[in-house]
C-alpha cells in the first residue's frame, strides 16, 4: 500500500505533537480547545490546533490508524482536482468546521474542553464512504460494509449527541461527517450519480 505523502504527514505530526502534549501539561492546555480562550483573548488557533492533539494513546492510535486505511485513498482520488496541497487544505478546513458549531455552543463556558483529529478524520472517512459505498471495512474484527457503517455511525453519534456525558465529541464527528461528503461533491457533482448507481448496485469485492 503506498500511503499519499500529505496523509503521512499529517499522522506523523499529530503523533508528534500529541505525544509531546502528553508529556508537557502546559502545551496541552495551550492547544487544546478552550472556548473562552478563543473568545477573549484572540486565541484562534486553537480552533484548528486541538485537532493535532488527543486525550489519550488509545484515543490518538484510533484516529490515526483510520487516517492511515482512508487518508491515502481519498489524497489519491482529489489530486486530480485540488492536487495534495488541495487535500491538505481539506483536512484542515475539516478541523475548523467541525468544531465551529461546538464553540458557538460553549463559547462562553469555562468548564468546556475539546480535542482530537476525531473531525477532518471523520470528514476523510465519510469521503471515502461516498466514493465506494460498499467497500467493506472491519469494525471491531466484523466485516461490514462502509454504507452500513455510516448510517450507524451517524445514528449513534446523533443519538449520543443528545444524551451526552461521556465526554466525547459527537458533534463533531457529524459536522466532520457531513462536510467531507459536501466537499466531495462540490469538488466533483458527479460523484453524486455515481454514488447512488454504485449504492443501487451492491458488490462486496
Amino acid at each position: 500500500m503506498n500511503l499519499a505523502p500529505v496523509t503521512l504527514l499529517l499522522i506523523v505530526v499529530t503523533a508528534v505533537v500529541s505525544w509531546q502534549a502528553f508529556e508537557k501539561p502546559q502545551l496541552l492546555a495551550r492547544l487544546i480547545l478552550w472556548p473562552p480562550a478563543v473568545d477573549r483573548y484572540r486565541q484562534y488557533d486553537r480552533l484548528l490546533t486541538h485537532g493535532f492533539i488527543h486525550a489519550d494513546w488509545q484515543h490518538l492510535i484510533f484516529n490515526m490508524l483510520t487516517l492511515f486505511f482512508f487518508g491515502g485513498g481519498i489524497e489519491r482520488a482529489f489530486a486530480p482536482y485540488i492536487g495534495p496541497v488541495g487535500f491538505l487544505m481539506f483536512y484542515l478546513s475539516a478541523i475548523l468546521v467541525a468544531i465551529l458549531p461546538t464553540y458557538l455552543r460553549h463559547r462562553r463556558d469555562p468548564h468546556y474542553r475539546s480535542l482530537g483529529a476525531s473531525g477532518a478524520v471523520s470528514a476523510v472517512l465519510f469521503a471515502s464512504i461516498l466514493l465506494s459505498p460498499w467497500s467493506m471495512l472491519l469494525v471491531f474484527f466484523i466485516p461490514m460494509p462502509a454504507i452500513v457503517f455510516g448510517v450507524c455511525y451517524v445514528g449513534y453519534s446523533i443519538w449520543m449527541d443528545r444524551r451526552g456525558g461521556d465526554n466525547i465529541n459527537h458533534s463533531a464527528h457529524l459536522w466532520g461527517a457531513g462536510y467531507g461528503v459536501l466537499f466531495t461533491v462540490m469538488m466533483e457533482p458527479r460523484v453524486l450519480g455515481s454514488f447512488v448507481d454504485r449504492l443501487m448496485s451492491p458488490s462486496f469485492f
